[in-house]
């Protein structure tokens, strides 16, 4: 458990927690045990941002959970931490559960450089290193599996398994048409693209389905969130080096997961780096697109516990 220095509650019905512990670690899950202790129940409202420097980028970094063993999230280009959080609730009473956004992404730093794979890669290692998380699971979906790919296979001394989620081992087959769009974005904004990035990001079932309208709801705000800095990250995934010779090197267990509807990195892609990897497991997320971890958590959930279970 985080040593929590600094901890304010203030007024009778808003509560507000500040807690910054040991290398920068924010207790999270300090209110709810406080509100154990108080007669009455309690809705707490509270801002925290724990943010590390990672060579020279501003990371926004959440921990969840303990455990003996830690889950590294790392999500897709457009996203922030938020793509795992049903994971999170999920894995959390086992794992401690480790989220972060990427630089020049959600909550984190928005640097003029440095968005290519290699240097985020880079700021993968740092940040395990800094939040002295030892060996991790490292979770990665789409331009996260870039870098778990690159970490597995490079350093699998910080590596106890790799799990790959809609990620592609090799270049970007779309170069041209994520160029137009990323040259709209810079003139008219994120929003000129939503109509055609929506269906890119999640799978008909989930966009069709009139059950989940505040979901999807609520991914279109986090889409529109980015503003027009966000082309940075998008040429790095779109200028990226493919790694299917690097990835014959990964020998730590490695889990493959991909969704049956997913149109950006289609099954092919997952079978490819199944067919590279030794002993890797690949498991087809029913009516999921690009991103799994939302669209059907129930399936990726239970493909994640039975793949970690035997490396417990």
């Amino acid at each position: 458990m985080t040593d929590v220095t600094n901890l304010s509650i203030t007024s009778q019905k808003v509560y507000t927690l500040t807690a910054v512990g040991k290398n920068g670690r924010v207790a999270i899950d300090i209110m709810l045990s406080i509100e154990k202790y108080l007669s009455f129940s309690i809705k707490p409202k509270y801002s925290i941002m724990p943010t590390i420097d990672i060579n020279g980028c501003k990371y926004y970094y959440e921990i969840h959970g303990q455990g003996p063993e830690t889950i590294l999230f790392s999500h897709g280009l457009l996203w922030s931490g938020r793509l795992f959080h049903k994971q999170v609730d999920y894995f959390r009473d086992r794992y401690r559960c480790v989220v972060y956004d990427h630089r020049g992404q959600g909550r984190s730093g928005k640097p003029a450089a440095g968005h290519d794979m290699d240097q985020l890669y880079q700021d993968a290692i740092s940040l395990i290193q800094a939040l002295d998380l030892g060996k991790v699971h490292i979770a990665g979906l789409s331009m996260g599996g870039f870098i778990a790919m690159r970490l597995a296979a490079r350093n699998p001394e910080l590596v106890h398994s790799a799990i790959l989620m809609e990620t592609s081992a090799q270049e970007e087959p779309f170069k041209k048409k994520y160029r137009m769009l990323t040259t709209v974005v810079k003139m008219f904004g994120v929003a000129s693209v939503k109509n055609k990035v929506m269906p890119i990001m999640f799978g008909q079932k989930f966009l069709n389905d009139p059950a989940r309208k505040e979901e999807r709801l609520f991914w279109e705000e986090q889409l529109l969130a980015n503003d027009k800095g966000i082309v940075k990250a998008v040429k790095g995934v779109i200028d990226r080096n493919g790694v299917e010779e690097e990835i014959t090197k990964i020998t730590v267990p490695t889990l493959i997961m991909v969704g049956t509807q997913d149109v950006a990195t289609t099954p092919e892609k997952a079978e490819f780096i199944h067919e590279r990897i030794p002993g890797s497991r690949l498991v087809y997320i029913e009516g999921a697109g690009h991103s799994s971890s939302v669209e059907e958590p129930e399936q990726v959930n239970k493909a994640i516990e039975e793949f970690l279970a035997p490396l417990a």
